[in-house]
């Protein structure tokens, strides 16, 4: 058969990869081109996080291996970057000066850590966690003992602080917010702050950055209320800035810091330009309003949609948010996306080292998360797929087993 039509996907992200996976699921029989910069088979970001006290094999890990690309005829440019896109000419400009013939273009270039604007931010050993360079230079600074100090308590930075201190790093995580991890809401986020106080982890909350101090390499951390905290290395964790310019000088709308604007199927406002991933602000059944969800599990949920979309058979993305972290060697899970005004439901027997807990709406699961409660969640899952109705009395009560919820409500 005549292959017709070439598609091209910036960023071999997970998205990306599952995109071109859709592709040919879907029957597209046309060219498809993955253009990644790095040079590395594109490969899984969550495992940089969990895998620092590890080798760097631990820390590497390809999304598919090299002769799956082959197999489906799926075109890989690595250490490739796109320098332009040309949706006039309908090309795709790298920065070596080649240009491609694009009949459509995903974008799935996902997101960059945000630096902190203030004295020694260029001092090295200041770092992010995005890469997997970023990781080795990590790895190495936890291998030699620290003192590490991260600042940010979110996931990111929890999980690091984790995986440090379990390698015998000294931490000290400094957030500026009352405590870290406050979307899961406070009385989980403080469970989780506790246990990283009982295995040695200083968090300090409310509070600042004032400045890096060293000279060539950080040496201290320095607060706003004149604290100095010794530093062999700091990792930033303040959230992080979408890779949208490529889109935004094409054409297609992105919204001030937020992303590039799609629709249910990943179709940008520019016909020529689909997007997928964490750089996307997307309508979601899950969402109070569209906006980027920045999980891995959401990453390949949509790709695939949106690749099924790029063949001709437009897929709408609702699939419920899922993301999973870990923490000293336990995972902490949460499904669906619990908005401001919900009300949190902890299951009886809760303590930082498990715990499950939900968010209803109206009367309706609509979010669950546990720590080390890998069943619970499972169960649960179920609940908020299909928002179920359970009142708060019951899922505070002990007896009631999630497993014979889950069948009551199916029957109902």
């Amino acid at each position: 058969m005549a292959r017709v039509g070439h598609h091209v996907i910036v960023g071999g992200s997970a998205a990306g990869v599952a995109a071109a996976l859709a592709l040919r699921r879907t029957g597209f029989d046309g060219a498809v081109t993955i253009v990644d910069a790095s040079p590395r088979l594109p490969y899984e970001r969550p495992v940089l996080s969990k895998g620092l006290s590890g080798d760097e094999e631990a820390m590497f890990r390809p999304i598919i291996p090299a002769e799956e690309y082959r197999a489906a005829e799926i075109e890989l440019r690595l250490g490739s970057e796109v320098d332009t896109l040309d949706p006039e000419a309908g090309l795709v400009r790298l920065s070596d000066g080649e240009a491609m013939n694009a009949d459509r273009v995903l974008l799935t270039t996902g997101v960059s850590a945000r630096r902190l604007s203030v004295p020694g931010s260029d001092l090295r050993n200041v770092l992010t966690l995005r890469d997997f360079d970023d990781a080795r230079k990590l790895a190495a600074v936890i291998a030699s003992g620290g003192p590490l100090v991260i600042v940010g308590g979110g996931f990111i930075g929890m999980e690091v602080a984790a995986a440090a201190r379990t390698a015998g790093c000294a931490v000290t995580v400094v957030e500026a917010a009352p405590m870290p991890l406050l979307p899961l809401g406070r009385p989980l986020a403080r469970l989780v702050t506790e246990l990283h106080r009982q295995e040695g982890v200083r968090v300090l909350t409310g509070a600042k950055i004032e400045a890096f101090l060293g000279t060539e390499e950080v040496q201290e951390v320095l607060l706003s209320d004149g604290e100095r905290l010794p530093a062999a290395a700091v990792v930033i964790g303040v959230g992080v800035v979408p890779n949208d310019e490529l889109a935004a000088a094409a054409g297609a709308e992105v919204r001030n810091g937020q992303g590039i604007v799609v629709d249910a199927c990943g179709r940008s406002t520019h016909p020529w330009i689909l997007a997928a991933g964490d750089v996307t602000v997307q309508p979601h059944p899950r969402l109070a309003e569209p906006g980027r969800i920045e999980h891995w599990d959401n990453a390949q949920q949509q790709g695939a949609a949106v690749g099924a979309t790029m063949a001709g058979a437009p897929r709408v993305h609702d699939a419920v948010p899922y993301f999973w972290s870990e923490q000293f060697g336990l995972t902490l899970q949460m499904v669906g996306r619990p908005w401001a005004d919900d009300r949190l439901v902890v299951r009886p027997g809760a303590d930082p080292r498990h715990f499950t807990a939900f968010w209803l709406r109206d009367g309706l699961v609509v979010a669950a998360a546990g720590l080390d409660a890998v069943r619970d969640l499972a169960m649960a899952k179920k609940l908020v797929e299909r928002t179920a109705p359970v009142s708060a009395e019951v899922l505070a009560d002990a007896s009631v087993g999630l497993r014979a919820l889950v069948k009551e409500t199916a029957r109902r």
